[in-house]
Order: C-alpha cells, then sequence, then structure tokens
C-alpha cells in the first residue's frame, strides 16, 4: 500500500454527512458569548486554588480536587484555560497564573513522568501557548524541550510516535502501541520544525500521521483506539481499545481526537488529502451522535446505562470548525461542519453546564466508564468548551 496521504485517505469510505446539519442552529451569538463570559468567571474563580495547583483529571460530584504535575497527561487543560482567559480577556491575574503554573512544566522536564507521547499535550497547552501570547523566550525553549523529549520515542521502522511504556523493554506490552489521541500531540512537533526551521520534527509528526491513518482509521472512517506495530520490522499487530467498549468498538472520544487531529495536520502539511480524511471520520461520528448532539462513549457500547460524553462533544465543536476552515471554501460540506460544531456547543451550553455547587464546566464527561469514572467534569472537556465557545465567538488563533 502506498503511504501517501492521498492513497491512504482513499482506502476510506466516506458516511454520508446527516442532512439536519445543513440547517443552522438556533442559538445567538449573544447566547454564546453569555456562555463564554460565565465560562470565564468561572475559571476566575478558581484562580486561588489553582494557582500553580491543578484540577485533577476528573471530577468527584462534580467538585475537582487537587494535584500537582509530576506525572499524568491533563495539567496543561488547566493552564490552557487560563490562556484563552488571558487572551479573551487581557486580564493579567490569568496570565500570572499560568506564567507560575508553568514553572512546574518546566521542573517536570527534569524530575517528573515524561516516558510519555502526552508531552504533546503537555507543552502546546502551557508553554507553546504561553510563547504564542508573550513572546517569552522562555517559554519557547521549555516547548522545545518536551518536543525534543517527544521525538525520542519514534520508532523509524513502523513510522510511529510510542504511546506509552519504556523504549527499551522488549517486554513492554506497549512496545510498539500508537494510541488515537496522539493526532492531537503531534502539533507540538509541527510547532517545533517551524520556529527552529529544523525539518526533523515535521518529518516525524507527517509519519506518525501516515502511520495512523494506514492503521487507526478503519475502512468504514471509525477509528481503533490502540494499535501495535512491531518496531522491528513494522509489521502490523493489531488494533485494541484501552479506554473503550472493546477492541473492535469506536469509542466516540477517539473518534474526534482523529477529526481534530487530522484538520490540524492538514494545515500543517498542507495537505488536502488529510482533510479529506478528516471528513470521513467526522461524517462516521456525525452519523453516530445522539439527537441531542453529545455522544455516547463508545459508539458500540451497551446503552443500558446510556453514558455519555460531554468532553468528546467539546473535542468535536473544535475539530468540526477547524476542519470548515480547512477544506476549500467553496466545499458544500464546510456550512455543515460549522452547523454540526454550533449545534454542539448550543448543546452544551444549554445542557450540560454545571452548577454553582460544581467548580467545573461540562457535567458528564466520561474519562473511563469501564472503570466507574464517569458523569463528572473533565478538565480537557472543559478545555474544549471554552476554546470551542472562543472560536465561536472571538478571532481566535490556534494554540495547536
Amino acid at each position: 500500500m502506498s503511504r501517501s496521504p492521498q492513497a491512504l485517505a482513499a482506502t476510506v469510505s466516506e458516511p454520508a454527512l446527516p442532512d439536519r446539519y445543513f440547517d443552522r442552529p438556533e442559538r445567538s451569538q449573544e447566547q454564546l458569548e453569555q456562555a463564554l463570559t460565565a465560562a470565564i468567571e468561572r475559571i476566575g474563580e478558581n484562580l486561588d486554588r489553582y494557582y500553580d495547583r491543578f484540577p485533577t483529571a476528573s471530577s468527584d460530584d462534580l467538585v475537582y480536587g487537587s494535584t500537582g504535575n509530576t506525572d499524568g497527561w491533563t495539567t496543561a487543560f488547566w493552564t490552557g484555560l487560563c490562556w484563552l482567559a488571558y487572551d479573551v480577556t487581557g486580564q493579567r491575574r490569568f496570565r500570572d497564573a499560568a506564567e507560575a503554573q508553568l514553572e512546574t512544566f518546566a521542573h517536570r522536564l527534569d524530575d517528573g513522568l515524561v516516558e510519555t507521547h502526552d508531552l504533546g499535550f503537555l507543552y502546546t497547552l502551557s508553554a507553546v501557548a504561553g510563547y504564542r501570547l508573550t513572546d517569552e523566550e522562555r517559554y519557547r525553549s521549555i516547548a522545545l524541550r518536551g518536543a525534543d523529549l517527544l521525538t525520542d520515542r519514534y520508532w523509524q521502522t513502523p513510522g510511529l510516535l510510542q504511546a506509552w511504556g519504556s523504549m527499551d523493554d522488549e517486554d513492554d506490552e506497549n512496545r510498539g502501541r500508537m494510541i488515537v489521541d496522539t493526532m492531537m500531540n503531534l502539533p507540538l512537533l509541527f510547532w517545533a520544525s517551524e520556529v527552529t526551521d529544523d525539518p526533523r520534527y515535521r518529518a516525524i509528526a507527517a509519519s506518525h500521521a501516515r502511520t495512523n491513518a494506514a492503521h487507526v482509521v478503519r475502512p468504514d472512517a471509525s477509528t481503533f483506539h490502540t494499535f501495535r506495530c512491531d518496531v522491528e520490522d513494522g509489521t502490523a499487530l493489531g488494533g485494541e481499545t484501552a479506554q473503550g467498549y472493546d477492541d473492535d468498538s469506536c469509542w466516540s472520544r477517539g473518534q474526534t481526537w482523529a477529526i481534530y487531529g487530522y484538520a490540524v495536520a492538514a494545515d500543517y502539511l498542507d495537505t488536502g488529502a488529510y482533510a479529506g480524511l478528516s471528513a470521513k471520520v467526522a461524517n462516521y461520528y456525525l452519523s453516530h451522535v445522539e439527537d441531542d448532539h453529545v455522544p455516547l462513549w463508545d459508539f458500540d457500547a451497551p446503552t443500558d446505562p446510556a453514558i455519555r460524553d460531554s468532553s468528546a462533544a467539546a473535542v468535536a465543536a473544535c475539530g468540526l470548525d477547524e476542519l470548515s476552515r480547512q477544506l476549500p471554501s467553496g466545499d458544500e460540506r464546510v456550512p455543515a461542519y460549522r452547523n454540526a460544531s454550533l449545534a454542539t456547543l448550543a448543546s452544551l451550553t444549554e445542557h450540560y453546564t454545571a452548577g454553582e455547587a460544581s467548580n467545573g464546566l461540562l457535567t458528564d464527561g466520561a474519562y473511563h466508564p469501564s472503570d466507574g469514572d464517569y458523569g463528572e467534569c473533565c478538565i480537557w472537556g472543559d478545555y474544549f468548551y471554552v476554546e470551542a465557545l472562543v472560536r465561536a465567538t472571538e478571532h481566535y488563533d490556534r494554540f495547536w
């Protein structure tokens, strides 16, 4: 099989785009602006507690706990929220908090857990975002250190970034394992090539995007959560799940990582085929999402109980908007993807926002339903919800 993006995208079918997304949703700009104002107020209320600390990945009874920044993959979503709030309001208190948190990301490079592909999440929304908004050279340096560590996880023969585990342990079950989430970690490498003029970062990111398209994206445009390849000869070893219902199911949040990830890759690589692939994956998602535009946590899981994942919807709202920007303006699908993004955002603002007793933003996030972690706030869901609101109401320049 050819590894060109065009050839890989051609192996994936294009599900029909549901007719309902060709109608603009009934949600006024004023209502979206009010939702953004309310979200920023909630971020401001949390600044004292999480000034140089971080909300836990998910809440307990809709209240986040507090954690440091030595492990895990979610801390930068809080820092990203602070940067978004600063970008929208210009208020120094949000920048001060983000900069205080950035010092913990610098320390983590020396002392924390860095054997993970999630360096992209961690250092894009903290250091890259900080550099984009302030031009502080220190933040550029921190982000590039993160990018260098991420390149250390690259296996050249299969052409992939290993998600988890040690690169040195030949018996590690995660050896040669990529996961769909990595598509949203690639922007750190694309950015690193842009600011250094070093093509190595871009080449690794482009290689992973091709390998992901070859193995993680299925022919029907659904996605595996994880897929393993032999690191010595590149042989495909098969797809599995870690957070989805089963190996052959379609985990909805993973589907949204692919929508957004390939839309961003299309921009950095100037590759229309990846915008087309993002559209195919998006159509699968939109064909399976619930009537209120918020998906079940896995499209193939039993519906009793019917566990939603608002965090997947929030990622989708951003990814669909990005996709509408990457397709040619005359493409008849562009208005539909914008409408789908706005319809998703409207549903989240109307039905899934947390009340005053919560310190989070969205209810019904599903971190890991198989482990009983669902029906809570998830910090990445909160981040993408606010990013989607900014996209809908402001002139937005991507952090990714």
